[in-house]
C-alpha cells in the first residue's frame, strides 16, 4: 500500500507551514513536492517518514513533471 505525502502530512496532522518548519524549508517547498513540480531528497524523505511515522518505501510521490522550453 501507498500513500501520497500530502497525505502522509495530513494524517500526521500537519500544516505545510508545519512540516516546512520541521524540515526547514519553506512551505512552497512542501506545496511543489506535493504537486510533482519538484521532489525531495532521500535525505528529506527519510525525515519526512522520521515524522509522519509512515515507512518511506509507502510514501508516493508524484512524477516530476519534465521542464518545457519556450
Amino acid at each position: 500500500m501507498q500513500i501520497s505525502l500530502k497525505a502522509c502530512r495530513v494524517n500526521a496532522n500537519l500544516k505545510q507551514t508545519d512540516l516546512a518548519k520541521l524540515l526547514s524549508v519553506c512551505p512552497d517547498t512542501i506545496k511543489n513536492w506535493e504537486s510533482g513540480k519538484t521532489s525531495p531528497s532521500s535525505v528529506q524523505l527519510q525525515k519526512i517518514s522520521n515524522i509522519t511515522q509512515i515507512p518511506m518505501e509507502f510514501i508516493f510521490l508524484p512524477q516530476t513533471l519534465p521542464k518545457v522550453e519556450k
